[in-house]
């Protein structure tokens, strides 16, 4: 188990993180695509920045506790181990947190800085994150691209309707489209194949309204 603060220490450890996060999210599809393994219910959006602050951790953990995880794990996708990390000597890009952690452990974990190197913290130099628990039955992934997270796993209508208002803000798809998306393609509106895939795969369950 890696301590907090750090990143994880070994390979052996970071391919465990890994698999569990395969469980929950196909590690290699990308927005608009589904990123999950198995769709569980409506979704509900925020801007990347959100998922890597301290103030999300309460909202991490509250799904967390949901489903019976003791710990939430986070894998860095991109850029790529290999590539970036291991490479710069900044260590294996994943982290398993206690839910018991709190804000700061949670800062500290992302915010942590390898040799005193700010460009090598999980906050500044990751572009794709997932967040999950062993469960497997919910998650939060976020893409720096188009600048949005997406998260999964509520137990019911009501139990998201809470979680987003406590939280919050979140939004649902259309909204993600209309208030977050629009800045990843230089303002401009939404081009219509991708607003529809995204829909698809993360609106209401057959198309009904909220």
């Amino acid at each position: 188990m890696p301590s907090e603060g750090s990143l994880t220490p070994d390979r052996d450890g970071y391919r465990a993180i890994c698999s569990r996060s395969a469980a929950t999210f196909d590690l290699d599809a990308r927005f608009p695509d589904q990123v999950f393994r198995e769709r569980a219910g409506d979704s509900l959006f925020c801007e990347f920045d959100a998922v890597l602050a301290p103030e999300i951790w309460s909202a991490l953990c509250a799904m967390a506790r949901w489903h019976g995880d003791d710990h939430i794990e986070l894998l860095v996708l991109e850029p790529d181990c290999d590539d970036f990390y291991i490479p710069e000597g900044l260590g294996y890009p994943a982290v398993s947190l206690s839910v018991e952690a709190g804000e700061d452990g949670y800062w500290a974990a992302v915010g942590f800085e390898p040799d005193g190197d700010a460009l090598g913290s999980i906050a500044i130099s990751a572009n794709v994150v997932a967040l999950t628990g062993a469960s497997a039955k919910w998650g939060c992934w976020a893409e720096r691209d188009p600048e949005v997270a997406v998260f999964q796993g509520f137990p019911d209508a009501a139990a998201r309707s809470e979680w987003g208002a406590r939280f919050g803000p979140f939004l649902d798809v259309s909204g993600a489209l209309e208030t977050y998306l629009p800045m990843a393609f230089g303002g401009r509106p939404v081009p219509d194949a991708y607003a529809a895939a995204l829909t698809a795969n993360y609106g209401p369950p057959g198309g009904r309204r909220l």
